[in-house]
């Protein structure tokens, strides 16, 4: 009783309450404000581990130690009869008492305003990654990435060849419906990369990593081809084949059996069968193939005349059919042909594949993306989105493209579950991500399309638009400020000023009548002239959704006149573009829509229903 009553008499009780309850508040702010600035766990277990360390200490301070009038003496050296403990206690008792309050107004803050958005924050991430969970425990341990086979050709020159090769294999593991196969743009986005193989696993979340190498010399080729178990590091299979090019699709088939035994553990699976052409023909499709997906201008066109060699050879081959269309559409979306006569070309390609091969089901996606942008005809894109899903229901690039579909027909809370599967199945493809931010975008969930276009820019910096998108996110956010310096960092001039005559609008409104001196007001009208002077003939749709945001629906129902009687292609996105809400219960809305085909009841009757893989 007597430590108990010295205890109480030197306030070490009031000291170690005051500085539980100081340090339970320091440690929740830090958990709230750091984050904000990049720093993570590692300084808040920091901070905590201080202020661990540092109660011991305090109380052996209160203990030998007295606050007086003349300053911090040892207690021994105060009179008891001059002690103010006393009143120092007081004192303490009203600390504690303040840090009380502002704990209980902290905790409320967070458990009120706080949590709600950190709890909806949490619950897209868990979705997002329980589609990427979902997938791995459906196929078990069947998983496989397919990375770049390396050029062990004389020259050096036959990287095309030993890519196309690898590809070959991927889409060959990929018709396999018992077997997850990592996309392309992920597993090659590896290339170059001095990465370990459990490293590249983990990265994509698969169980098995096939690689190899490939060596060219006129009419001989030899390919050599290991699996590796990644969680292991250990190789389960190899072989090297020395054959004539006449042999590559027997190579390709043999390897991709192998490669099944070894995983398919207990389950029986059919090995699958490559579309076989003659040897130089496929040659020419993988070179134009490589061309192609150089998104350059000349590239494009060296990809129509490569086609157009492989199919003279073999006019009976569908894949390069089909790829002739994707050169063809690139063209004419990309201002590298006209449009109206590359998009025909495209579609005849496309449309020759399927006359070779009724069931070819990528030539359907091809033309349902035709339907949907060129034509337009989103009934008949539908249709044919239908039939590639009835003919390869696990693809995951039809899968998205058909959720894309679904984002343009406004059914935005359908068309998401579709894009993120896409997305999960290639968790490295910028494309992909991209996609999905402008669905969250649509839906609403504009911090979610914050990250993803954060997230696009971290994997391609240069990836079109997506400055741009970043901006418009930020600023349906209720972030202008950040919006502006993301706008200013989009490199094509039309899409700049798009942005930034909504975003400094939105610094401030010219109708506030305190900001009415504001340079962001002059700034914003700035911006929007010059976009009109610029880009007038060509972006009227775009400057038709600038007016809506800034709710002068007068000037934007006339910019979309102008847009649909100069055939904008803008127009066909105009359901689920968010930056028309504005005139959503504006009575001239709907009779829009109707003119151009998208009123509600005009839509209701297309049908298109996307059953995601189990």
């Amino acid at each position: 009783m007597q430590l108990y009553e010295e205890l109480k008499r030197r306030n070490v009780f009031r000291v170690a309450a005051a500085y539980i309850v100081s340090a339970w508040l320091i440690i929740q702010v830090a958990e709230t404000i750091l984050p904000l600035f990049g720093l993570g766990d590692a300084v808040v277990r920091g901070i905590v581990i201080v202020l661990a360390i540092g109660f011991i200490p305090a109380l052996v301070l209160s203990w030998a130690f007295e606050l007086t009038p003349d300053g911090l003496k040892r207690d021994k050296d105060v009179d008891t009869k001059q002690s103010a403990k006393w009143q120092s206690g007081k004192k303490l008792d009203r600390v504690i008492v303040v840090i009380l309050a502002f704990a209980l107004a902290y905790f409320s803050f967070d458990k009120f305003l706080l949590d709600p958005a950190r709890d909806a924050e949490q619950f897209e991430t868990a979705r997002r990654e329980g589609r990427i969970e979902a997938l791995i425990t459906n196929f078990g341990n069947r998983s496989i990435a397919v990375l770049p086979f390396a050029d062990m050709s004389p020259q050096n020159d036959q990287g095309y060849f030993s890519d196309g090769i690898a590809e070959e294999l991927l889409n060959l593991l990929a018709s396999i419906p018992e077997v997850r196969v990592t996309s392309r743009s992920s597993a090659f986005s590896f290339k170059g990369q001095n990465l370990s193989v459990p490293e590249i696993a983990r990265r994509l979340s698969v169980t098995y990593v096939l690689d190899g190498s490939v060596r060219k010399f006129g009419d001989q080729i030899r390919i050599s081809a290991q699996l590796i178990d990644a969680e292991s590091d250990t190789q389960l299979w190899s072989k090297n084949f020395d054959r004539k090019l006449d042999n590559i699709f027997q190579i390709q088939d043999e390897i991709a059996s192998d490669v099944i035994q070894q995983i398919k553990g207990t389950l029986q699976i059919a090995a699958p069968k490559q579309r076989q052409t003659n040897a130089a023909a496929y040659a020419l499709y993988l070179q134009a193939r490589h061309q192609r997906r150089l998104g350059t201008a000349e590239g494009y066109k060296e990809s129509v005349r490569l086609y157009r060699e492989a199919i003279a050879i073999d006019p009976s081959y569908p894949p390069a059919w089909d790829e002739l269309a994707a050169s063809y559409q690139s063209q004419a979306v990309t201002g590298l042909a006209p449009s109206e006569e590359a998009f025909a070309l495209a579609r005849e390609a496309a449309l020759k594949a399927i006359e070779i091969d009724p069931d070819y089901a990528p030539a359907y996606n091809s033309l349902g993306y035709l339907a949907q942008y060129y034509e337009p005809d989103l009934a008949r894109a539908a249709r044919h989105y239908r039939r590639a899903l009835e003919l390869a229901p696990n693809d995951a690039g039809i899968i998205g493209s058909a959720g894309i579909l679904l984002h343009t027909l406004g059914r935005t809370k359908e068309s998401i579950p579709p894009i993120e599967f896409s997305a999960s199945s290639d968790p490295l493809s910028a494309g992909w991500k991209y996609m999905l931010g402008l669905a969250y975008l649509s839906d609403g969930q504009t911090s979610e399309a914050v990250s993803l276009f954060e997230a696009v820019l971290a994997l391609s910096p240069e990836f079109s638009l997506a400055y741009h998108n970043l901006g418009i996110a930020l600023l349906l956010d209720g972030r202008p400020d950040e919006a502006v310096a993301a706008l200013q960092k989009e490199k094509r001039e039309n899409w700049r000023l798009i942005g930034l005559a909504m975003a400094l609008f939105a610094l401030a409104p010219p109708n506030d009548q305190s900001l009415a001196e504001v340079e962001g007001v002059d700034a914003a009208e700035l911006a929007l002239n010059e976009l009109v002077e610029k880009y007038g003939d060509s972006s009227a749709y775009n400057i038709a959704y600038v007016y809506a945001y800034r709710n002068q629906p007068d000037e934007a129902f006339a910019w979309l006149k102008t847009a649909v009687e100069t055939g904008d292609p803008g127009v066909g996105e105009v359901i689920s573009q968010p930056l028309f809400n504005n005139l959503h219960n504006d009575p001239r809305w709907i009779p829009f829509l109707a003119m151009i085909g998208k009123a509600p009841e005009q839509l209701a009757g297309i049908r298109l229903d996307v059953v995601l893989p189990d």
